[in-house]
């Protein structure tokens, strides 16, 4: 066997992995290794945030400063372990009407993607022959605004949410904006789900036009926060709870707690931020799964909005 390949066991599976060494995040020194040791740890947290749901990679073989491309497909020389499930692909690129797609739903499956360098791991708001479970709300501020302009809108949308009974949960993009994700019955479209969206972020926007836009128009969104309620789109992918981003530093999409997001919303130290992932890890270890209530379900969403 080559020396940089190295063959291990993962829960009984035979896996060789390669290039170790291999840095994927120049300006941070972090390697391949210590993604794949990332995956490993951050696993009991993150597999049921992935259970059931087809997973589409952003791979970067020679790593964040180098080229990427997005994979929904298996890639060539998948184990015959790996869970495949043949999908309906709406808005496919390519005009396919089907997808062998890769379910991650345990650790050998996991670590052989992080050694496959994909570094950030996506997932539609449903579960493979279901309604959506889970709608998202996508706050993305438009510069000079930026994470901390996001923690009003989320305590606003929060807010409005619990008016008709919805709860919903803050993380980070990993990037420059904060996603809210609210567990529901999965009993309804994803276009009523979208629509439902919709129709609040719009509603929002109208009471508080100056920091809020509903419209997806990239000139109306300089200084304020775009509520993206597309993301609820059967077609859409949002990045999962505690997936690695491909910035300058390995960070990370972070749960926050909801005193957090109420402190920078104040502009109150400590501010929220992106977090790296030798930080999540820490925050797992003191507050647990801050997004586990999403695995419990939740109501069905209003027929109409008040």
């Amino acid at each position: 066997m080559p020396a940089d390949r190295l063959r291990v066991d993962v829960e009984g599976r035979a896996l060789e992995l390669s290039n170790l060494d291999k840095v994927l995040y120049p300006a941070a020194g972090f390697t391949k290794g210590e993604v794949i040791d990332y995956y490993t740890r951050i696993s009991p947290v993150l597999l049921p945030h992935l259970r059931d749901r087809p997973v589409t990679r952003i791979r970067f073989p020679n790593g964040v400063d180098d080229k990427s491309f997005f994979e929904k497909n298996t890639p060539a020389a998948t184990p015959d372990w790996v869970r495949v499930e043949n999908l309906p692909a709406p808005g496919s690129t390519k005009g396919r009407e089907t997808i062998d797609y890769v379910v991650a739903d345990d650790l050998p499956t996991l670590v052989w993607l992080a050694n496959l360098a994909a570094l950030e791991l996506h997932t539609p708001q449903w579960k493979v022959g279901e309604h959506p479970d889970m709608m998202v709300v996508d706050l993305d501020p438009g510069p000079p605004a930026g994470l901390a302009e996001c923690c009003p809108v989320a305590v606003l949308m929060r807010d409005r949410l619990a008016d008709d009974g919805i709860e919903s949960y803050p993380k980070t993009s990993g990037k420059k904006g904060m996603q809210l994700c609210c567990p529901i019955a999965g009993t309804q479209s994803s276009d009523l789900v979208s629509d439902y969206a919709r129709r609040i972020a719009q509603e929002l926007e109208q009471v508080h036009p100056k920091l809020i836009v509903s419209k997806m128009a990239k000139n109306l969104r300089p200084g304020k926060v775009f509520i993206d309620w597309s993301q609820n789109n059967a077609a859409k992918t949002t990045v999962a709870p505690y997936s690695l981003r491909a910035q300058s530093v390995p960070s990370v999409s972070t749960p926050l707690t909801w005193d957090e997001v109420e402190a920078g919303a104040r502009g109150r130290k400590p501010a929220v931020r992106q977090f790296t992932a030798a930080e999540v890890l820490d925050r797992v270890e003191e507050y647990g799964d801050l997004l586990g209530p999403l695995l419990d379900g939740g109501p069905e969403l209003p027929a109409k909005v008040r």
